[in-house]
């Protein structure tokens, strides 16, 4: 069984079965170790069974919105426009303009 060292705050790991995860908090006076997987749940350890993990450091991933709990709504997207889609040019000409 390998053992990793010391959990450190903000890095990410993955264990044996590939689950991902990061470390989000670690309490030195109480020896515990509190991380999220990449689906936003949240598990405690005791720093005994945190140095038993078999976990592996890894980069962190590039979408990191698997553990973010936020709607496009939650960040004011559902009014906005698709940036993507493209403008009528027709739409912006004043039709009731009289000479």
């Amino acid at each position: 069984m390998s053992t990793i060292g010391p959990p450190m705050v903000g890095e990410w790991y993955m264990l044996p079965r590939g689950e991902s995860f990061e470390v989000v908090a670690y309490d030195h006076e109480e020896e515990t170790v509190e991380i999220q997987y990449f689906d936003g749940a949240v598990e405690e350890f005791e720093l005994e069974t945190w140095l038993e993990l078999s976990a592996e450091p890894i980069e962190p991933p590039e979408d990191w919105s698997g553990s973010v709990d936020i709607m496009r709504e939650d960040y004011g997207m559902e009014d906005r426009a698709n940036p993507y889609r493209p403008k009528n040019p027709l739409d912006e000409l004043d039709i009731n303009d009289k000479d």
